[in-house]
């Protein structure tokens, strides 16, 4: 069995502008969000990728799921290529790969309730019937630390962190090989960041998940990560171990990052 979950090679990502001139013609300019990134990420693990915004990490992650269209480049995921481009991804990259948002309350359908949002995907991507829609979300509420009473409520009525914790759910529900999670924190207050990161830890130790943590809080990442890319100006200036990189970096941007996170003293 090959030992690594997820393989990018060579990923490119444009986005395109429409700016009005002068004379009131309109020109189309391309701003490249990533350019000639390529990682991997092994097997029940988790690889950060770290960097300012506007570095790309986000890019690279919305290109994992098939959100923009690669120009170049591909990505697998166990061995099957999921890369977004003209041609239609495979039908089952649902069942590949999944995504938590920085934004639980951007993520969530408000007019859903929140069975009826985890027990989406099992429907559509795994067939279930009803009964073993319903016994799973339960099963799934549990997993993230909810009531399956939660089943019957509306997003507005849950907290920041409970609708984090849906959000999770959701992305567990078609057994994923993969799931990134894009800032999954930095919306929550302290205290809560704390309690997902630790529900996130614990998953993956239940079920041996691999993960694509994106992060810019350096603190977060020493929790979670294995292994440490470093971003910058759409390119990968760094990577290797959690404790190689964040205790002894060898690229200046990456010491400029380190640098720049307050200490106690």
């Amino acid at each position: 069995m090959n030992d690594l979950t997820l393989r990018i090679e060579g990923l490119v990502v444009r986005y395109s502008a429409r700016t009005r001139l002068v004379r009131g013609r309109r020109t189309t300019v391309e701003r490249t969000a990533v350019q000639d990134v390529s990682l991997s990420i092994k097997r029940a693990t988790t690889l950060a990728l770290v960097g300012e915004s506007g570095s790309g990490k986000t890019s690279v992650a919305r290109a994992i799921v098939g959100l923009p269209v690669v120009q170049s480049g591909r990505i697998w995921i166990d061995d099957v290529e999921i890369t977004a481009s003209k041609k239609p991804r495979p039908r089952d990259t649902g069942r590949l790969v999944q995504m938590v948002f920085q934004q639980p309350s951007g993520s969530l359908d408000p007019k859903m309730r929140i069975g009826a949002t985890i027990g989406e995907p099992l429907t559509h991507l795994l067939g279930l019937r009803r009964r073993q829609v319903q016994e799973r979300v339960d099963e799934l509420l549990v997993m993230v630390g909810l009531d399956p009473e939660f089943a019957q409520r509306y997003p507005r009525q849950l907290s920041g962190g409970q609708r984090q914790r849906v959000a999770i759910a959701r992305a567990l529900a078609p057994s994923p090989a993969l799931i990134v999670c894009d800032e999954p924190t930095s919306s929550l207050d302290v205290s809560v960041q704390a309690q997902i990161i630790n529900l996130l830890v614990e998953i993956q130790e239940r079920l041996g998940l691999t993960f694509l943590f994106i992060s810019h809080d350096l603190g977060v990442v020493r929790q979670v990560a294995d292994d440490v890319a470093v971003m910058s100006q759409g390119q990968i200036v760094e990577v290797g171990d959690v404790d190689s990189v964040l205790e002894r970096p060898e690229h200046p941007y990456t010491q400029r990052l380190l640098a720049a996170v307050p200490s106690v003293e």
